[in-house]
């Protein structure tokens, strides 16, 4: 099984990662997409999160007998599947699972994906499939530097899940009301009131004017919007 080595480098003294093999050996192949982020100064967590992913490869391809240079499109496939499956050590309950989301297998893809492209723009003879390149759309969107990639392949994912979007949770009347008696500011008791009553953003409030009647940013643009009387909770009236 191959494990994460937490590394210093000997001239800047900056922190890195590497993986080590079943013989506590470095994976070369690994190190040296590792030490090349490294150079890049990418952020040790970052080095981490890739070597996190390239730990969970060579595993894979270890346990299924293939090479990492003759590893193909179908070896990822399986990868997919073996990342999506319970780890032997999980149990899971019946109304559980103990499956990896879309999006953390998506993130172990993406360096997996950028550890072989490296290897191909270093000359190193990979699996042809692993690195894949496609055409810039020619759709009516044009990006900024659309005249200088016109027509030029561009490298590309060759596989991706779909990522279903999660809603992000919200505030119910009880927790909102909860929120606003605690507040000992009238200005705070204000302003997330005006957040809860609008669904502005919070720099959205910043061009807000005349309450009540005045205008303000929400998520489906400017409209008029007016704040209840909530903001006093002494029931004075005040």
């Amino acid at each position: 099984m191959c494990v994460l080595q937490r590394v210093v480098m000997p001239v800047t003294g900056v922190e890195s990662w590497t993986v080590l093999g079943d013989d506590g050996a470095v994976v070369a192949p690994a190190e040296r997409y590792l030490a090349y982020l490294s150079a890049l100064e990418r952020s040790p967590n970052t080095v981490r999160a890739y070597a996190v992913s390239l730990r969970l490869w060579f595993e894979f391809l270890g346990q299924a007998g293939v090479g990492w240079a003759e590893a193909g499109p179908e070896d990822v496939a399986r990868f997919v599947a073996w990342l999506r499956a319970p780890a032997e050590n999980v149990i899971v309950l019946e109304t559980g699972s103990g499956r990896r989301w879309a999006a953390t297998v998506n993130r172990h893809l993406a360096a997996v994906f950028g550890f072989y492209d490296h290897h191909a723009r270093a000359g190193v003879g990979v699996a042809e499939g692993l690195v894949a390149w496609r055409r810039v759309s020619r759709g009516s969107y044009k990006p900024f530097l659309h005249h200088v990639t016109r027509g030029k392949p561009v490298p590309t994912r060759p596989a991706r899940l779909a990522v279903t979007r999660r809603a992000p949770r919200t505030l119910d009347a009880g927790q909102v009301a909860a929120i606003l008696a605690a507040c000992e500011h009238l200005r705070d008791r204000f302003l997330l009131a005006l957040l809860a009553e609008t669904g502005m953003f919070s720099m959205g409030q910043i061009g807000h004017a005349g309450l009540p009647g005045g205008f303000g940013r929400s998520v489906a643009g400017w409209r008029r919007v007016a704040v209840q009387q909530v903001l006093c909770t002494c029931g004075a009236g005040c």
